[in-house]
């Protein structure tokens, strides 16, 4: 009882005025103008090249229309190169459109929707030492804020209660999603961007593929994903179709889906340490370059020394320190719909107070639709708990805590883990 008190009380305590409505905004001559002249300047400071400035005005021109979230001044001050300073929290929401997709993924006329299919937060600590990676399932019932039109910004969208989270990009657009999500989580985020099929495919391009372990065969006819046991090199429409599949692995639902991304994730984080890409201004560039052409970002994101500098600060992050968190929900009644469950609180408590968290061991083996361990992987090393020297802390204070443990209910996994996708064949369909 007192520990649920102490994470109510915490929420309360924490949970800030919620940013303003998302609005589509147009560019002006102007503003483009500036947008070069100032990645021009940028660059030129990070790669120190002659082709800066080509590779400037590259980026530029890939400018696709923005989104203004409304919490923009959370910025001021914040400098364009170097690591980011402070924490950042970032949303990124996956799109099922096909609309200039091609027809690869069905007719962009006739099975094209606006659903936030991947709904994910990117919460990185104040000094980078830890990071967190919440994903949010999509059939997750969730109450909706005010949110202004995007189509007509005079006029206010009605709150909605109890509607599924993917449904909020086609009632208000990116900034509701954002002004949602902070509501439920009693943050603010600054930073948010929405990617299609191809965004995907592009971005794991940019990084040269990404290691993905898979336990049991992958065989799912929806998204064309067939793969044997074994480990395998993804990119591209490959690497897109591994997050996607859902009847492949698990249990074939959405909770399955979500572990099955947080394999190809911890490896992403894992690559992208190891193979110097953070600390690489070519390699940032390809991947800066890759979200422009194929993302709709916020106005906040827009400047590519920014996003540099938000890569930058995982630089030297502990990989047992970057955690993939999927937000703890159980099934509604009547199923078809899940709804966060108390645990979900621990979540709260831990971005709003900037701590790093900790899994319960038992609670992917206790998770029927969780991943499995790689076996040819050495266990991560154990971190220890932080401790306060017994001198610095006054007997009658407890002290704060600095890590915060999450419930057997909550899975997921560190970058530093090796986890292996559950495969799920034709015949268990």
């Amino acid at each position: 009882m007192n520990q649920d008190l102490r994470h109510s009380s915490r929420r309360a305590a924490k949970t800030p005025s919620v940013a303003r409505h998302g609005r589509l905004k147009t560019h002006s001559a102007w503003r483009t103008v500036a947008k070069i002249t100032a990645s021009v300047v940028a660059v030129t400071l990070i790669s120190g090249s002659a082709v800066a400035a080509y590779a400037a005005w590259d980026l530029a021109s890939t400018v696709k229309p923005t989104v203004t979230l409304g919490n923009e001044e959370v910025l001021e001050g914040v400098p364009d190169v170097g690591a980011m300073e402070g924490g950042v929290n970032l949303l990124v929401v996956g799109s099922d459109s096909r609309q200039g997709q091609g027809e690869a993924f069905g007719d962009p006329d006739e099975e094209t929707a606006v659903l936030n299919d991947v709904t994910m937060l990117m919460h990185i600590s104040e000094d980078h030492t830890n990071a967190s990676v919440v994903s949010f399932p999509r059939d997750m019932l969730i109450d909706v804020p005010e949110c202004t039109d995007p189509e007509d910004p005079s006029s206010t969208l009605s709150e909605q209660y109890g509607v599924k989270i993917n449904t909020v990009l086609s009632h208000g657009g990116l900034g509701c999603v954002v002004k949602t999500v902070e509501t439920e989580l009693g943050i603010t985020i600054p930073f948010a961007g929405i990617v299609q099929f191809m965004g995907v495919a592009g971005l794991s391009e940019a990084v040269g593929g990404v290691d993905v372990c898979v336990a049991e065969p992958i065989e799912d006819e929806y998204t064309g994903t067939f793969l044997e046991a074994g480990t395998h090199t993804l990119s591209g429409v490959a690497a897109l179709q591994f997050l996607r599949t859902r009847h492949g692995v698990g249990d074939g639902s959405d909770l399955a889906r979500i572990s099955n991304q947080q394999v190809f994730l911890s490896s992403l984080a894992r690559t992208l340490q190891s193979n110097g890409t953070l600390g690489d201004p070519v390699k940032l560039y390809s991947i800066a370059k890759a979200a422009l052409a194929n993302m709709q970002l916020s106005d906040s994101l827009m400047d590519p020394t920014r996003m540099i500098s938000i890569a930058k600060a995982l630089k030297d992050t502990d990989l047992n320190k970057i955690a993939f968190i999927q937000y703890p929900t159980a099934y509604a009644d009547g199923g078809g719909a899940v709804v966060p469950t108390d645990s979900a609180d621990y979540v709260r408590t831990a971005l709003q107070n900037d701590l790093p968290v900790s899994f319960d061991p038992a609670a992917l083996a206790e998770s029927e639709f969780g991943t499995v361990a790689d076996p040819n992987a050495a266990p991560p090393a154990e971190v220890p708990a932080e401790e306060v020297p017994a001198e610095e802390a006054p007997a009658e204070t407890a002290p704060a805590p600095t890590v915060e443990a999450l419930p057997a209910d909550v899975t997921g996994q560190t970058a530093a883990e090796t986890r292996c996708s559950a495969g799920r064949t034709l015949d268990d369909q």
